[in-house]
């Protein structure tokens, strides 16, 4: 099972809106075969393993990180393939959490005559699929908020001078964020003052989809955003507050998208986020300035938080990454947990979660 979870890895931020699946098939103590899932619309991990077993399949064990699935979408019911290689016994870390499957791949197999058993690394497997199992339960997309900050909790100097705040190696440690993301989305202010592309600059590495949030369409034709060649498209999201002409102008832009909101004067971030999910997007990297970013906590929409804490003191009233939200008492105060900090980048860069993950047991949760 953990061969099967290292392969379904393989695959991360390639299989959106599918889960990240592995597979491996055993036979008398020794792989014969595994796969992985590798984008959305291929054959699932399930096939590609059977496929490398062959005749061997029969009488063997499979091992896949979650329950095969039993309907027809883009592919046919992994459980039929399996029924045919007449696998003997199945062994899934977790069970479906998507409606469409959930206990009804195990039962499936099970009718056949195939011994089937659940629940091995589970807790490693509910990990890998966080964003997937999110939108399956909640409808929402798992939301990972990025930010840079000196040691006095700065993002910027008074100026607004942010070049750069984080080491080269946490900047190339958000390269490998933007990678494996679905979205990376950015307020106007963002837009206007720093010029990003918001494209992936590793090599080989994916574009994100651009959200760009403008509730006024301040953001300009020469933008980096729009004009800078990109895999994915950008989505500019708006409201009523927008003048239609600039609405208009935008939409004819190649790769641009306006987003149109009946509200007065704010996006309605968590409708946004519904969308995100209606188009298949399942993970959200959030770089936006403070504003953005404190709205999107004080409507409990971000997930996980990723800080890279420079140990760099610039005093002042430079901007922080949550000017947006405001607590009263400490008590307020939003804790975080699991944390887990790593100094490798030589900065201090600190991983969390906004609420305990469900994979946790409470009694490990710092």
């Amino acid at each position: 099972m953990r061969r099967a979870l290292d392969l379904a890895l393989q695959a991360r931020g390639r299989t959106s809106p599918n889960p990240m699946v592995g597979c491996v098939i055993v036979k008398e103590g020794r792989i014969i075969g595994e796969g992985f899932h590798p984008y959305a619309g291929a054959a699932h991990a399930e096939v590609h393993a059977l496929q490398a077993a062959g005749e061997s399949a029969a009488g063997a064990e499979l091992f896949v990180t979650l329950e095969p699935c039993n309907h027809t979408g883009r592919t046919p019911p992994c459980t039929e393939a399996i029924i045919r290689a007449k696998i003997r016994r199945v062994v899934a870390a977790i069970e479906d959490p998507n409606p469409l499957v959930s206990g009804q791949g195990a039962e499936r197999l099970r009718q056949a005559g195939i011994r089937v058993d659940v629940g091995v690394l589970a807790k490693e497997a509910w990990q890998t699929n966080e964003a997937f199992i999110k939108v399956m339960t909640r409808g929402l997309p798992w939301v990972v908020y990025k930010s840079a900050l000196t040691l006095d909790g700065k993002i910027a100097t008074e100026n607004g001078d942010s070049q750069w705040v984080s080491s080269d190696a946490s900047r190339q440690a958000v390269q490998q964020m933007r990678n494996i993301c679905d979205v990376i989305m950015v307020g106007s202010e963002t837009v206007l003052h720093d010029d990003p592309a918001l494209t992936c600059r590793l090599p080989g590495g994916k574009d994100p989809v651009r959200v760009v949030i403008d509730g006024s369409l301040r953001i300009q034709t020469d933008n980096r955003v729009l004009t800078y060649s990109a895999q994915a498209p950008c989505i500019i999201a708006t409201t009523q507050a927008s003048p239609p002409i600039r609405r208009a102008l935008l939409n004819t832009l190649p790769n641009v998208e306006v987003w149109l909101y009946d509200t007065e004067r704010y996006v309605p971030l968590k409708k946004l986020m519904q969308d995100l999910v209606a188009r298949g997007w399942h993970n959200v990297l959030l770089e936006g300035g403070g504003r953005l970013a404190g709205q999107m906590l004080a409507e409990d929409l971000i997930d996980q938080v990723d800080f890279f804490v420079a140990p760099k003191l610039i005093g002042g009233q430079g901007p922080s990454p949550l000017s947006g939200f405001e607590v009263r008492r400490m008590s307020e105060a939003r804790p975080l947990y699991h944390w887990q900090i790593d100094t490798s980048t030589g900065d201090l860069h600190i991983h969390a979660y906004l609420h305990i993950p469900h994979w946790v047991n409470r009694s490990e949760v710092n």
